[in-house]
């Protein structure tokens, strides 16, 4: 098991709060990861008022995750230990499902399994980034480049890469007075927050 440190709302609305708890240790196709930043999400707020309803408390929420990979199961084939790594909205699937099989694992038979306020495969709820440390198929963990800032980084894994097409087909940019252009810049400025367990 691994000790983990972090954020979490003990109830509807309750406020964030430091909460401890232990991760399970990376299994064969697993890639444990130190989180560095972690950006912030409208749905993280919808989740812990539990606005959605279904919200499983205690809830430590966040889905863009950005960190160094710090340990790797027996049969990972895509990530060593150091590589900077990302984490989106789930962390795994039955990967066998004729979904799975066509790269839609969002649509996994079986459920795929959320990178928060969701269940492991065993029935363990799911606990997000808003923490320092996550374990995470390597099938759902995306290799950051090098030229990337962290910071920078973690807020694509969400809004960045919903609105990527569609700023690219409305043709998007600076100086274009473009809805989608001033609002990706918004949730990019208000997400590059730093995580308190990162700073120096």
């Amino acid at each position: 098991m691994i000790k983990t440190r972090g954020y979490a709302a003990a109830a509807v609305k309750a406020p964030l709060a430091a909460y401890s708890f232990e991760r399970r240790g990376p299994r064969e196709h697993d890639v444990a990861i130190a989180i560095k930043f972690c950006g912030v999400c409208h749905s993280d707020i919808h989740q812990v008022r539990d606005e959605w309803g279904g919200s499983i408390f205690p809830i430590v929420p966040g889905h863009e995750i950005a960190g160094i990979v710090t340990a790797v199961g027996d049969k990972v084939a895509k990530y060593k230990v150091g590589d900077r790594a990302g984490v989106g909205c789930f962390v795994d699937s039955c990967h066998t499902c004729p979904q799975c099989r066509q790269g839609i694992e969002q649509y996994c038979a079986s459920g795929a399994v959320w990178t928060y306020n969701g269940r492991e495969r065993d029935g363990t709820p799911t606990m997000g980034g808003y923490s320092d440390n996550i374990v995470v198929n390597e099938d759902y963990v995306l290799r950051l480049p090098q030229n990337l800032p962290l910071d920078a980084t973690a807020p694509l894994l969400c809004a960045g890469i919903t609105l990527y097409s569609p700023l690219m087909h409305w043709h998007a940019g600076p100086g274009k007075k473009s809805p989608l252009s001033a609002w990706a810049g918004w949730v990019t400025w208000v997400s590059n927050s730093r995580t308190p367990w990162a700073r120096k």
